[in-house]
């Protein structure tokens, strides 16, 4: 909106809520008002809610807007003449809901013919899908771009429902963007037109004070104790009982590792128990404000998710120049790059232990992890380049369907 485009959000009330105050509803608009004379078109995007999104290192799940690295939303032109930006509540959940789920596409279709957006941008298979049918069968359909976030679920039924909309939205969609190189290869071997990987920004935030994270650091054991910090979403993906395993291969240590957990989620009283069961002294914080505090508290921050895609916990670890611990998954190495962090497989408590291990006794090796994330985090990219990256895509989808008409 602040280049200059109309933009119009579709996704959950929570969306609105954690990143978009205040923002009205839209009024209709002519077809390709975008900015006039500008070239710009307008952009609807339209997302849903998915499990593991959420304020960046917060651990507060929920959905966010296009270019924000938060998987949830997709947007459609509004208000004719000056830019402006809009939010239209539209609770897509995240599983399968038949009567609820074609009610969405049906509403999609209506405010799509009454807006006629320029594009239309998706975040999430569920989201792509639904907006690939609510534009099915327009005459003068806009073009759909579509972001991928998320891997396959494990679950059986669930895969079969991910196989399901990843096909329809490789069909349909004008251009798929991907978070990872595997998602990206998945999705050119269905068919998708690839436009290219998703760039996501990092979050920027002010370094804490020095006396936060002296607070931080009392709040968690005090210095006489190394500190293993995880955030995130307490979820089968984010791989937490991985870490709790591995922590039970510590006892003799000295002094002994403290690991602690930032965030909430479904598997928290699961995780709270395995700890308990195993007579481990692991800390949990719940939902936290205060991850730069933490972060630049911990001596080793671990990242043992069994995926991720651009994981906003590691580009955060990377800016504050953390030693960092993680599983070879996804997008990560592509955030890390093979020195930034110390990689290990996916659900290996041995090897997460031992690498873990071998940072905390070795303070050379964990200084030159620190100085090389720092240099990685300061190459990373931040909202602007995001920004620029989804504009130049609505362009070239904006200049093909000019094209195709003509």
């Amino acid at each position: 909106a602040t280049a200059g485009m109309p933009v119009t959000v579709f996704g959950p009330s929570a969306t609105s809520v954690l990143f978009l105050p205040a923002v009205a509803a839209p009024a209709p608009r002519q077809a390709g008002s975008g900015v006039p004379g500008s070239g710009v078109p307008g952009v609807a995007a339209v997302g849903v809610g998915v499990p593991g999104s959420g304020v960046p290192g917060s651990g507060v799940p929920g959905s966010a807007a296009a270019g924000s690295g938060v998987p949830g939303v997709a947007a459609a032109g509004a208000g004719a003449g000056s830019p402006s930006l809009h939010f239209v509540p539209m609770e897509i959940a995240a599983r399968p809901q038949p009567i609820r789920d074609l009610a969405s596409v049906l509403r999609l279709r209506r405010v799509f013919a009454v807006q006629r957006p320029d594009v239309v941008h998706a975040h999430g298979l569920r989201a792509g899908a639904f907006a690939a049918l609510a534009l099915m069968g327009r005459r003068h359909r806009p073009p759909l771009a579509v972001t991928v976030h998320n891997a396959p679920p494990g679950r059986a039924g669930a895969g079969l429902v991910y196989g399901a909309l990843a096909r329809v939205v490789a069909r349909r969609a004008d251009a798929v963007v991907c978070v990872s190189a595997d998602l990206a290869s998945r999705m050119r071997k269905l068919g998708a037109r690839d436009g290219g990987p998703a760039v996501v920004a990092a979050p920027l935030r002010p370094a804490p004070a020095a006396a936060d994270v002296a607070g931080a650091r009392r709040s968690l054991g005090g210095p006489a104790r190394p500190v293993v910090l995880a955030v995130g979403r307490l979820a089968a993906q984010k791989g937490f009982a991985t870490l709790i395993d591995a922590a039970a291969t510590w006892r003799g240590r000295e002094p002994l590792p403290r690991v602690v957990v930032a965030g909430s989620g479904p598997q928290e009283r699961m995780l709270r128990d395995r700890a308990q069961a195993a007579d481990l002294d692991v800390l949990f914080l719940g939902q936290r404000v205060d991850v730069p505090a933490l972060l630049a508290a911990a001596d080793v921050v671990a990242v043992p998710s069994m995926w991720e895609g651009q994981p906003l916990v590691v580009a955060e670890a990377l800016r504050a120049g953390r030693p960092i611990v993680a599983s070879r998954v996804g997008g990560v190495v592509d955030l890390t790059g093979e020195g930034a962090a110390v990689l290990v497989p996916p659900g290996d408590a041995v090897a997460l232990a031992e690498a873990i291990g071998a940072v905390l006794d070795d303070p050379g090796r964990a200084a030159k992890l620190a100085r090389a994330a720092r240099e990685r985090g300061a190459r990373l990219p931040g909202a602007d380049e995001a920004v620029g990256a989804a504009l130049a895509l609505y362009q070239r989808l904006n200049v093909a369907a000019h094209l195709r008409v003509g």
